[in-house]
């Protein structure tokens, strides 16, 4: 479910309602089991997504973590969701490392963007307490998604071989593309969203052209339908729609380069 708080502030930074207390009670026993697993590993942890915001499904949602510094998360996502089978579709870590916040890269700035307003806070040094407020811009949406030039060269590499099943990497690059129509929209509107229903419906009205294919990568990311390989395939192609959104957002945003970025 969408963010109704995301947005921009009065100060033109971005503007999220991922907070401590938005956390449901039902889902405090999950972070609990999980800053107790993780230990006194000296890792940092934090929660994001639909727990963070108050706007998760129970029983029907992920429970989404990050942690910086962690080893190995594999234990701790399949412990957890396990144990919380009744409440959640499954708990998932992310791993970061404190290299991947430093620096003057696109991805270390968007990590940073990231961490600042879309994370909470719950175990463990935390590295966001020193981040200031970023600006809702071209520069976040860059470091946010930058990279789908990268993960269409993946995702084709990953359909060739075979090493991930089809119908699963549809899904990735339906949400990862549609995170990125979502920093168009924001762009283009200056304004700020993450919110893919709504950049399909933006987008849409924008290029028509394309509101058909979006249409169709959006009930892959919500798991109305499962894509066959040829469609995976198709949406894949030079002329397909995961191209055309890599043309629009490198011509409008940027993508990620091996140069520092100007923050």
């Amino acid at each position: 479910m969408a963010d109704p708080d995301e947005g921009v502030a009065a100060d033109g930074t971005i503007r999220t309602g991922a907070r401590r207390d938005r956390v449901p009670a039902a889902f405090e026993p999950v972070l609990a089991d999980a800053i107790a697993l993780l230990g006194d590993s000296g890792a940092s942890l934090y929660v994001y997504g639909s727990v963070a915001t108050g706007t998760v499904h129970l029983g029907s949602s992920d429970v989404d973590l990050l942690s910086i510094g962690l080893l190995d998360a594999a234990i701790l996502e399949r412990d957890l969701s396990a144990r919380y089978a009744d409440r959640c579709r499954g708990v998932e870590v992310a791993v970061a490392t404190a290299a991947d916040l430093a620096g003057d890269t696109d991805a270390a700035y968007g990590y940073r963007v990231f961490l600042r307003h879309y994370c909470v806070h719950l175990a463990g040094p935390d590295p966001a307490a020193a981040l200031p407020a970023f600006p809702a811009d071209a520069t976040a949406a860059r470091g946010f998604n930058g990279d789908l030039g990268q993960h269409l060269q993946q995702w084709r590499q990953g359909l060739e071989s075979g090493m991930v099943a089809a119908d699963l990497l549809g899904v990735r690059a339906a949400r990862k593309t549609l995170l990125a129509v979502a920093g168009l929209a924001s762009v283009h509107d200056h304004t700020w969203t993450t919110d893919r229903s709504h950049a399909v419906r933006r987008w849409s009205e924008l290029e028509p052209g394309l509101a058909g294919q979006l249409s169709r990568l959006h009930s892959w990311a919500n798991r109305e339908r499962r894509p066959t390989r040829e469609e995976v395939e198709l949406v894949l192609a030079d002329d397909g729609t995961v191209s055309a959104i890599v043309e629009r957002f490198g011509s409008l945003i940027g993508l990620w380069t091996d140069n520092p970025h100007d923050q």
